[in-house]
């Protein structure tokens, strides 16, 4: 399979069922920004974390595959003329989020209680974590407005949504682990 096919070079792209849509077309973005988001975790999964986590994230690497499918699919094509679903993937069920929930409630079982909003940063790793929050912040954005003009599956938004949770969470063991300072956003300065 050749990887360059030229059918882009004019700024149109193919969703999975063959529609061609501009490159800049909101679903794009949507599956493009989960794609970044795979690629943040995966740099975070690169760094010396212990192995349970490197699975997790592994895990979750996984299902935004899924995720980055559902989104890339015409809803008018998702099922076949024979009426079976186009994507013969595993679908993002309620048991993919309560995994995150389990993994937050695990890791917030071992972290200070949280007084104060913490400022990214304190450890190269644990802003990688932060990076990867955000662009899910961002992913979940994106799928919220195709979602508006384009409905699938509320389980992607649900996935998304805890995702965050978790990494932040993520990054607050993180931290802990690695010893690094929580810097703790002060509202009030004095002079």
């Amino acid at each position: 399979m050749k990887i360059y096919t030229k059918t882009g070079d004019k700024g149109e792209t193919a969703l999975f069922g063959g529609t061609r849509v501009p490159k800049h077309h909101i679903r794009i973005d949507s599956y493009g920004t989960v794609d970044e988001l795979n690629s943040w975790l995966g740099l975070v999964r690169d760094q010396k974390i212990d192995t349970s986590t490197k699975q997790e994230l592994t895990t979750i690497q996984e299902d935004l595959f899924t995720l980055g499918a559902i989104l890339a699919t015409d809803p008018e094509k998702a099922v076949l003329k024979n009426g079976k679903e186009r994507l013969n993937i595993p679908r993002i069920k309620e048991s993919h989020i309560q995994k995150l929930e389990v993994a937050i409630d695990t890791m917030e079982k071992d972290l200070p209680q949280m007084t104060h909003f913490i400022l990214p940063g304190g450890h190269t790793t644990v802003s990688y974590c932060h990076i990867a929050r955000t662009v899910c912040r961002r992913a979940e954005r994106m799928a919220t407005l195709l979602q508006e003009n384009e409905p699938f599956d509320e389980q992607v938004l649900s996935y998304l949504n805890r995702l965050s949770d978790y990494l932040f969470v993520l990054a607050r063991k993180l931290s802990k682990d690695l010893k690094a300072e929580e810097v703790k956003w002060i509202s009030e300065k004095t002079d």
